[in-house]
């Protein structure tokens, strides 16, 4: 920043400020006699961040862009250009500069040092007064600059954690509508045994009976699911009755059966209504009508988390209009999850589930899409860390603590590193390679549970993690 001589037109160079409309020529003289004339080049600091602030600045020609830090990087909030006022200001209570000021253009300005200050309100009033109004819109703008910030921030936050949800029933769904895809190509072959059999209408109608008993029972009890040991045994069962039956390629069918509730006694049923060949065209029939019944309902499921995460959204972005809340019981939302989910459990056979549910819990009033998010994280995060383990094993636990109902999420995997336990909650932190995480899943989940007063706690050691969810009752 340069002395300059002052110009001889400097009071008429005043009289264009708006603000100084008032004021008398008198004043603006003794302002100027006071002031010192300065000279600056393009791209010139005039003032910079964290430096002493001692003089107000009267800008005559050119301008300035003020810049401020925010986490390591520069931000541009804004360009003033003359005629305008900047600086220290009567009455303010500034002392350093927060950002930092460049120009943008040579420019010219009258610097009056604080000191001064005292005197200008004894010379005029009316300049003093303007120089106020012009502090007081000064505050108003910039608190509607760190207004919209702070807006655009938490918008980057939630485009980024809507981002991360819709992700897994997104890929649920493609998965399930690929699925079946290839499944619906296979069934012209299989519909061509079943036009050869000669079956009556009653016979048919027995078929039909089974097939919608078993669609019936599995829709009133969905969570119903087998350990691991029982699963193996109803695998062993089946395939001694396929053999015994002659059906080949069972194992093809054994696990959709399963997955259906079917047993022996079930596959009886059938083996009275039809026999040899035409038994297994049946089961094959019953096993591509099952699957393509799962695979809707998948998609379903997926569709269904999509709306709700969209509802979620939502209500995230209109605070001031509070949802109402409705009783659940989590299981069922943990249910849907796990529905969900589905797909990563076939796709690493060796994850075993273990449920420990305590289905006499009272209901909690909450929102049922939010914590449905709370669950996928949870559950997601454990099957990742499992991935690839000889042994794995996931577990959820229900259970009433004291005044508390909790849910475990636990699994038996490497565990996570003491030295960023206390990082796992932070936004944006993730130990997951580029493309593979946000990192925000476990904020969405603490965010989640502050609206719902509920809290989340974690431990982790080798072999065992576990992230415990507790709802006051």
């Amino acid at each position: 920043m340069t002395t300059c001589p002052k110009p001889e037109n400097l009071l008429e160079q005043l009289r264009a400020f708006e603000i100084f409309a008032d004021v008398s020529d008198a004043a603006l003289k003794w302002l100027i006699d006071n002031s010192t004339y300065h000279c600056l080049e393009k791209n010139e600091y005039f003032v910079r961040s964290d430096e002493p602030v001692h003089h107000m600045q009267v800008v005559l020609t050119g301008g300035y862009v003020i810049r401020r830090e925010s986490k390591g990087r520069k931000r541009e909030m804004g360009v003033w250009e003359a005629p305008m006022v900047a600086g220290l200001l009567p009455f303010s209570r500034m002392t350093t500069s927060a950002a930092e000021g460049v120009t943008t253009a040579p420019t010219s300005l009258l610097q009056l040092h604080k000191d001064h200050f005292t005197e200008m309100v004894n010379q005029s009033y009316p300049l003093t007064q303007a120089l106020v109004g012009v502090m007081t819109n000064r505050v108003r703008d910039f608190q509607q600059m760190q207004l919209m910030d702070e807006k655009l921030m938490a918008l980057g936050k939630m485009s980024a954690g809507l981002a991360h949800e819709l992700n897994n029933p997104a890929s649920a769904m493609i998965r399930s509508a690929q699925e079946l895809h290839r499944h619906l190509q296979q069934t012209p072959e299989r519909i061509k045994a079943l036009f050869k059999m000669r079956v009556s209408d009653s016979d048919v109608d027995k078929m039909n009976d089974v097939l919608f008993e078993r669609i019936a029972a599995k829709q009133l009890k969905p969570g119903e699911d087998l350990s691991l040991i029982e699963r193996e045994e109803l695998i062993d069962e089946l395939q001694d009755w396929c053999e015994d039956h002659d059906i080949k390629d069972c194992e093809e069918i054994v696990d959709t059966l399963i997955d259906w509730g079917f047993e022996s006694e079930h596959l009886d049923l059938l083996a009275k209504i039809v026999t040899g060949p035409s038994l297994q065209a049946v089961l094959w029939w019953l096993e591509a009508s099952l699957t393509t019944e799962s695979l809707v309902d998948e998609i379903q499921t997926a569709s269904t988390r999509i709306s709700e995460l969209v509802t979620s959204i939502k209500t995230y972005s209109h605070m001031d209009s509070d949802p109402s809340m409705e009783f659940i019981d989590v299981h069922e939302g943990l249910i849907s999850t796990l529905t969900m989910l589905k797909f990563k459990f076939k796709k690493d056979k060796s994850i075993g589930f273990r449920k420990e549910w305590d289905r006499t819990l009272p209901f909690i009033k909450a929102l049922p899409g939010e914590l449905n998010q709370v669950w996928t994280n949870l559950i997601v995060n454990a099957l990742d860390a499992l991935e690839g383990q000889e042994g794995a094993q996931l577990t959820i636990r229900t259970y009433k603590q004291r005044e508390n109902l909790c849910i475990d999420i636990e699994d038996n995997g490497p565990g996570i590193p003491a030295d960023i336990q206390s990082r796992v909650f932070e936004p944006f932190f993730t130990t997951k390679g580029i493309g593979e995480g946000t990192g925000m899943g476990l904020d969405i989940v603490r965010r989640v549970l502050e609206r719902h007063s509920g809290s989340i706690g974690m431990e982790s050691e080798p072999g065992r993690t576990c992230f415990r969810v507790c709802f006051p009752l």
